[in-house]
């Protein structure tokens, strides 16, 4: 009889509206499900297209016999990119392990690779390049967004091999760190850094 009479209160109703609101509120800002989901991603390491070599030797021209007819080109293999910086990732907030390296390809352009990740799928998660050290421990889960940083965009994958472009303009003799930055709650999972 009594649970009926609270029941039919409206200060119960407006518990259990609170109640549904702020439940509704976590579960988008927390995500709870994460924990036990993965996305992995495997691409490709970069390289630069073949490009054409110096035009090849003539063996004839057009108005010669035997000659090829317009101009005959030879073409470089792809080369390897060249590495700028690496280092291994340390975990901050979450478990987290993988190597990233900054990667020049041959037609100058950069791009930070992140191979054999293995992290914690969450909300919001950004690569970031930082010019802050990365610190053991719950001391480098909040410093990397004290300075200067760049995002490079979303976390493709919590798992695997992914390719991140790095602007053109970007300084990197001082953003010296990679992060795994949950925008939403302002803390690294884990970070590398870049040496």
């Amino acid at each position: 009889m009594r649970v009926k009479r609270l029941l039919r209160h409206p200060v119960t109703w407006g518990v259990l509206a609170f109640g549904a609101v702020a439940l509704g509120v976590a579960l988008y800002l927390f995500q709870p499900w994460r924990l036990f989901t993965t996305v992995e991603v495997n691409e490709a390491l970069p390289t630069a297209a073949a490009s054409p070599g110096p035009e090849a030797t003539r063996q004839g021209g057009p108005s010669e016999p035997g000659g090829p007819s317009g101009s005959a080109r030879a073409t470089e293999p792809a080369r390897e990119p060249k590495v700028l910086a690496k280092g291994t990732f340390i975990s901050h907030e979450h478990e987290t392990e993988g190597r990233a390296r900054v990667l020049e390809l041959p037609d100058g352009s950069r791009v930070l690779r992140i191979e054999d990740l293995d992290t914690s799928d969450g909300p919001d998660l950004r690569v970031w390049l930082s010019d802050q050290p990365v610190r053991k421990g719950n001391a480098g889960w909040f410093n990397l967004d004290d300075g200067e940083h760049l995002e490079l965009g979303e976390l493709k994958g919590n798992r695997g091999n992914a390719n991140y472009a790095v602007p053109a303009g970007a300084d990197l003799d001082s953003l010296r760190s990679v992060t795994i930055w949950c925008k939403r709650f302002g803390v690294s999972f884990g970070a590398a850094a870049l040496t």
